[in-house]
């Protein structure tokens, strides 16, 4: 069994003989758009828990990290395609949101639950394309 590396149709790279090095590049912009929607939703998130308003400084910077995810993303799909970048950001922002919401929020986890985030990964772990 091997592993097929997928690049978007007319992907362009830095080193154009060397589409790994794209699809590198394409799968760390996807991982940074995560974390930057993660620290907004973390911003926001602690607002809410703190009783501010939807105008707050921490709510208006949870909203700019999102545009600024947006530009990310945009710069991630010239490298790799929606369904490689999806399932990428669906992974990181699935296991990230739930550990920190159990950190730092004391949120609890119960056997279901995690029961739906293993099938969860499991899905998206399907979505690789093997030859």
């Amino acid at each position: 069994m091997s592993f097929q590396v997928v690049s978007r149709p007319g992907a362009k790279s830095i080193f154009s003989k060397d589409i790994e090095m794209s699809i590198f590049y394409g799968f760390a912009l996807t991982a940074s758009t995560a974390f930057i929607v993660i620290l907004g939703d973390y911003l926001i998130k602690t607002a809410v828990d703190n009783g501010q308003s939807a105008t707050s400084l921490p709510v208006f910077t949870g909203c700019t990290l999102y545009a600024v995810s947006a530009l990310l993303w945009y710069f991630s799909l010239k490298h790799v395609t929606l369904s490689q970048a999806g399932v990428g950001f669906s992974m990181i922002t699935l296991i990230a949101l739930c550990t920190l919401g159990v950190l730092r929020f004391g949120e609890t986890l119960e056997f279901r639950e995690l029961a739906g985030i293993g099938c969860a990964l499991a899905a998206m772990i399907l979505m690789v394309r093997v030859v």
